[in-house]
């Protein structure tokens, strides 16, 4: 199975979606840095607008992720509720 990531800035509009992203997400590992946080995550990473949501006590468009994002890999599925990164097989 391949990895998939994401990176952010890590800043106070980034802090409540890392906490989704790790809470959804128990297989993926945490990588911070001074200036980014990088998980990566074996075959599937699930970003999910209602728990950011949840989290920030707001509504959330998840195109509002891509102001904090520095890269991602992975083939990269986006709705309007879920943004998801995988390797097809």
């Amino acid at each position: 199975m391949s990895t998939v990531f994401i990176a952010l800035q890590t800043n106070d509009d980034t802090r409540p979606i890392i906490e989704s992203i790790m809470a959804d997400n128990p297989h993926a590992r945490l990588n911070e840095a001074p200036a980014m946080v990088k998980i990566d995550a074996e075959g599937k990473l699930t970003v999910k607008r209602e728990s950011i949501e949840e989290r920030l006590g707001r509504e959330f468009d998840l195109q509002e992720l891509h102001i904090n994002l520095i890269s991602l890999s992975g083939n990269l599925d986006e709705t309007d509720d879920e943004l998801t990164l995988s390797w097809n097989s």
